[in-house]
């Protein structure tokens, strides 16, 4: 998979992507991460990549001349453009998956008060924004997309299973989570995952994982694929009951 990420600030986003996962992913070949400095795609002797409103305002635009040839000298034939926007879909792990699916994605970074209209609307293959805060640029975002979508890529991450199993992957967040020491402070991890019992582990941890779910985000639950043990569990959750030993024995 190749990532092009179009920024006017390529020093944000290039320390970021050399380290930790997706520096290894990169060495090893299995995603090709190039980051593109906007400027060198803006005419004149100074490179101006932004311009003042029309109409007035404060704050300025990222031009539609340097966004269009950079796209246009990236663009591949199964390439898909997309545009960090506030204006744009809520990124979600489903749509990390149907991007993590797109063989080359080019990522626009705006900037200041954004980009031109005209970029959005005949530029962009899609729109996509990452929160409902200000940011100072796409940048940030940009990188969140990358990290998301490379650790779909087989291989990219140590463990095979390790992205199937992680928050939202299944629709919940994750359960708690435990190391050495067995006791820290007095606080011990449950008897359940030292018990060498797999499969009462499995169900310990999809438990716990409802219950972080129906606490922190019971939204999720409306859609999360549950099986009926579950959605019962998940009932008694409303009834004011939290998950205990004699459902993971019968679940």
């Amino acid at each position: 998979m190749r990532i092009d990420i179009v920024t006017l600030f390529p020093r944000m986003v290039e320390g970021p992507i050399a380290e930790s996962i997706l520096g290894r992913a990169r060495e090893r070949g299995l995603i090709d991460i190039r980051v593109v400095n906007l400027r060198e795609y803006a005419e004149g002797r100074h490179r101006v990549a932004d311009d003042y409103q029309f109409g007035g305002g404060g704050g300025m635009v990222l031009k539609p001349e340097p966004l269009f040839a950079a796209v246009e000298a990236l663009r591949t034939p199964r390439a898909r453009v997309v545009l960090l926007d506030p204006r744009g879909r809520r990124f979600t792990q489903e749509i990390a998956r149907e991007l993590g699916a797109v063989a080359h994605l080019i990522l626009l970074a705006g900037r200041y008060e954004g980009v031109d209209e005209r970029v959005s609307t005949a530029l962009a293959d899609d729109e996509v924004s990452i929160g409902d805060y200000v940011l100072t640029g796409g940048e940030l975002p940009a990188l969140v997309v990358t990290d998301a979508v490379a650790r779909l890529i087989p291989g990219v991450l140590g463990d095979a299973a390790a992205a199937g199993q992680d928050s939202f992957a299944r629709g919940l967040l994750e359960g708690p989570q435990y190391t050495r020491p067995e006791e820290f402070h007095g606080m011990r991890v449950p008897d359940v995952l030292l018990s060498g019992d797999h499969q009462m582990i499995a169900r310990w941890r999809r438990a716990q994982a409802l219950w972080r779910t129906w606490q922190r985000r019971p939204d999720l639950l409306e859609t999360a694929e549950l099986t009926p043990a579950e959605q019962k569990l998940v009932e008694e959750f409303r009834r004011g009951k939290g998950p205990d030993e004699s459902w993971m024995r019968s679940a």
